[in-house]
Protein backbone atom coordinates (compact mmCIF):
# COMPACT_ATOMS: atom_id res chain seq x y z
CA UNK A 1 0.00 0.00 0.00
CA UNK A 2 1.25 2.91 -1.34
CA UNK A 3 -0.14 5.49 0.80
CA UNK A 4 1.67 3.58 4.14
CA UNK A 5 5.45 3.66 2.70
CA UNK A 6 6.32 6.86 3.91
CA UNK A 7 5.04 6.12 7.97
CA UNK A 8 6.51 2.73 7.34
CA UNK A 9 10.25 4.20 6.08
CA UNK A 10 9.59 6.32 9.51
CA UNK A 11 8.91 3.30 11.65
CA UNK A 12 12.02 1.39 10.11
CA UNK A 13 14.63 4.66 10.43
CA UNK A 14 13.52 4.35 14.58
CA UNK A 15 13.63 0.53 14.30
CA UNK A 16 17.00 1.00 13.29
CA UNK A 17 17.90 3.98 15.99
CA UNK A 18 16.00 1.42 18.70
CA UNK A 19 18.53 -1.57 17.76
CA UNK A 20 21.19 0.85 17.32
CA UNK A 21 20.41 1.93 21.18
CA UNK A 22 20.11 -1.78 22.47
CA UNK A 23 23.23 -2.42 20.54
CA UNK A 24 24.95 -0.14 22.82
CA UNK A 25 23.36 -1.04 25.63
CA UNK A 26 24.66 -4.95 25.53
CA UNK A 27 28.29 -3.25 25.10
CA UNK A 28 28.12 -1.42 27.96
CA UNK A 29 26.24 -4.54 29.91
CA UNK A 30 29.21 -6.37 29.13
CA UNK A 31 31.68 -3.69 30.92
CA UNK A 32 29.67 -4.04 33.81
CA UNK A 33 29.31 -7.64 33.59
CA UNK A 34 33.35 -7.99 33.72
CA UNK A 35 33.71 -5.48 36.04
CA UNK A 36 30.99 -7.52 38.55
CA UNK A 37 32.82 -10.86 37.83
CA UNK A 38 36.06 -8.89 38.57
CA UNK A 39 34.70 -7.44 42.08
CA UNK A 40 32.71 -10.39 42.76
CA UNK A 41 29.23 -8.37 42.61
CA UNK A 42 26.07 -10.20 41.54
CA UNK A 43 25.25 -10.14 38.26
CA UNK A 44 21.57 -9.90 39.91
CA UNK A 45 21.16 -7.27 41.68
CA UNK A 46 17.24 -7.19 42.65
CA UNK A 47 16.79 -3.76 43.92
CA UNK A 48 18.59 -2.27 41.03
CA UNK A 49 16.37 -4.47 38.89
CA UNK A 50 13.57 -2.49 40.60
CA UNK A 51 15.09 0.85 40.25
CA UNK A 52 15.85 0.40 36.26
CA UNK A 53 11.88 -0.96 35.56
CA UNK A 54 10.19 1.48 37.46
CA UNK A 55 12.43 4.16 36.11
CA UNK A 56 11.35 3.47 32.51
CA UNK A 57 7.80 2.79 33.30
CA UNK A 58 7.42 5.90 34.97
CA UNK A 59 9.47 8.21 32.26
CA UNK A 60 6.92 6.07 29.83
CA UNK A 61 3.69 7.29 31.70
CA UNK A 62 4.43 10.97 32.04
CA UNK A 63 4.97 10.89 28.43
CA UNK A 64 1.64 8.69 27.67
CA UNK A 65 3.25 5.54 26.78
CA UNK A 66 1.47 2.40 28.55
CA UNK A 67 3.86 1.84 31.49
CA UNK A 68 3.05 -2.25 32.01
CA UNK A 69 3.96 -2.17 28.36
CA UNK A 70 7.21 -0.50 29.01
CA UNK A 71 7.78 -2.53 32.47
CA UNK A 72 7.14 -6.06 29.91
CA UNK A 73 9.85 -4.75 27.18
CA UNK A 74 12.23 -3.94 30.43
CA UNK A 75 11.39 -7.19 31.76
CA UNK A 76 12.82 -9.13 28.87
CA UNK A 77 15.82 -6.24 28.34
CA UNK A 78 17.08 -6.69 32.20
CA UNK A 79 16.40 -10.49 32.30
CA UNK A 80 18.89 -10.62 29.26
CA UNK A 81 21.24 -8.59 30.70
CA UNK A 82 21.66 -10.31 33.73
CA UNK A 83 22.00 -13.76 31.95
CA UNK A 84 24.43 -11.95 29.73
CA UNK A 85 26.54 -11.07 32.85
CA UNK A 86 26.30 -14.08 34.26
CA UNK A 87 27.87 -15.95 31.24
CA UNK A 88 30.67 -13.16 31.06
CA UNK A 89 31.15 -14.13 35.09
CA UNK A 90 31.23 -17.86 34.20
CA UNK A 91 34.03 -17.45 31.28
CA UNK A 92 35.92 -15.47 33.23
CA UNK A 93 35.68 -18.45 36.48
CA UNK A 94 36.34 -21.07 33.20
CA UNK A 95 39.37 -19.29 32.13
CA UNK A 96 40.94 -18.55 35.53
Amino acid sequence: MEILKPYRARIDALDDKIVDLLIERVGIIREVGHLKAREGIPAILPDRVTEVRERAAARAAARGLDADLVRRLYTILIDYSCNLEEEIKAEIEKAA
